[in-house]
């Protein structure tokens, strides 16, 4: 396997690379995430590599036999996921906890124009502007030439900042087997369609994605679509957060812009099904702004703005540590820039242990005099 490594890594380093990107750290507080593209450089062709640790970025300059060695190194040893885009090929390279190797490679069916190796080049995107993609054509993000439509261009940005997401925690799924994805509240589906794309006809996994929302009529266009794309395990369903019992285990939970407690009911089911992914963006924390009361910091929240914002805060930073509690790894990230919307909050959890972990949550709810009704759901899922 190791000599396949070298041969695909051999393919891929050259003038036709796009980009690779090394992800899914063995060290939590080491380097999270290494992209390599190429540049030209005085008439040579170099490859650029950015480290990112924390929130800082660490760049160097290295030749083609230099990056591939580093970039054997750093898989069998750093990371758990190697992606590789060229103009001919799109590669996905996993090492499970044995250190197994598992290399998907996949050629395009239409070649892509070479990368732009200049330093000043423009940004690269899972999805790539200028090869159509038949989804963000219909929803009008595209134009048939697959070019990105000016007034929907933050739109496609969206959509990629979300799929970015998702490629940082493909190394923390077992793949091998049929995925099970919930996406409550799906809407339109942008989300929905770029994740299949993405993870079903990009990177060829074995995922069914079930998306659910309460408006029939968006349902029914959503399944039109999904049908003649050919998407057959996207399925769409009307039905209600905290009803739905469709399913009873899921790999991966996603929920957008749920409104208010839909994002709790949302999150108590992803815990009770042992969702090892979950991804949240919150939408219109109403809950905690008519419970949160404490009289010492009442001259702050006598102002109605600053008490709705800061009980938004405090809404997203509770359910942040009830996953916690309940054996996950949570991260709060920025989806999007504040300029495009206030509710640009992610909520990302990975289950990284069976047992519950310790958290005294019960003197700071106290403090401020709210009981989240995500506490409540969780406490009584376990007296269940």
């Amino acid at each position: 396997m190791m000599n396949e490594l070298t041969r695909i890594l051999k393919e891929c380093i050259n003038d036709n690379l796009i980009h690779m990107v090394l992800s899914g750290a063995r060290e939590k507080d080491h380097i999270s995430k290494i992209k390599i593209r190429p540049i030209r450089h005085r008439e040579q062709l170099l490859f650029q590599t950015s480290e990112q640790r924390g929130k800082q970025e660490f760049h160097a300059n290295l030749t083609g036999e230099q990056t591939l060695e580093k970039a054997a190194d750093w898989i069998q040893k750093d990371f758990k996921q190697l992606q590789i885009e060229t103009t001919q090929l799109t590669v996905t390279i996993l090492v499970s906890k044995k250190g197994k190797l598992t290399i998907k490679k996949k050629i395009r069916q239409q070649s892509l124009e070479a990368a732009d190796i200049s330093h000043n080049r423009r940004k690269r995107y899972i999805i790539e502007e200028g090869q159509p993609v038949p989804f963000l054509i219909d929803m009008g993000v595209m134009t048939a030439g697959g070019k990105i439509v000016k007034a929907k261009y933050n739109k496609f940005r969206q959509i990629n900042r979300f799929l970015e997401f998702i490629e940082d925690v493909i190394p923390q799924i077992e793949i091998g087997k049929e995925l099970t994805i919930l996406d409550f509240g799906c809407g339109k589906s942008y989300l929905t369609f770029a994740m299949y794309y993405y993870l079903k006809v990009l990177q060829g996994f074995d995922i069914r994605i079930i998306g659910l929302d309460l408006k029939e009529d968006v349902i029914n266009n959503c399944k039109r679509l999904a049908a003649g794309y050919g998407y057959d395990k996207l399925e769409f369903l009307v039905g209600d957060i905290a009803s739905y019992t469709g399913v009873t285990r899921v790999d991966m939970v996603v929920t957008l812009h749920a409104c208010d407690t839909a994002t709790d009911y949302a999150l108590e089911k992803a815990v009770k099904w042992g969702a090892k992914i979950i991804l949240s963006v919150p939408c219109c924390q109403h809950e905690l702004n008519a419970q949160i009361h404490n009289e010492i910091l009442e001259p702050i929240l006598c102002y109605g703005l600053i008490k709705e914002r800061m009980a938004a805060l405090i809404t997203d930073a509770l359910r942040g540590a009830f996953l916690e509690k309940e054996g996950y790894q949570v991260q709060i990230l920025e989806f999007i820039d504040m300029e495009h919307t206030p509710k640009n909050i992610l909520i990302r959890a990975v289950k990284t242990v069976n047992k519950r972990k310790e958290a005294k949550l019960e003197p700071c709810m106290e403090l401020l005099g709210v009981e989240p009704l995500l506490g409540k759901l969780l406490k009584k899922q376990d007296e269940e």
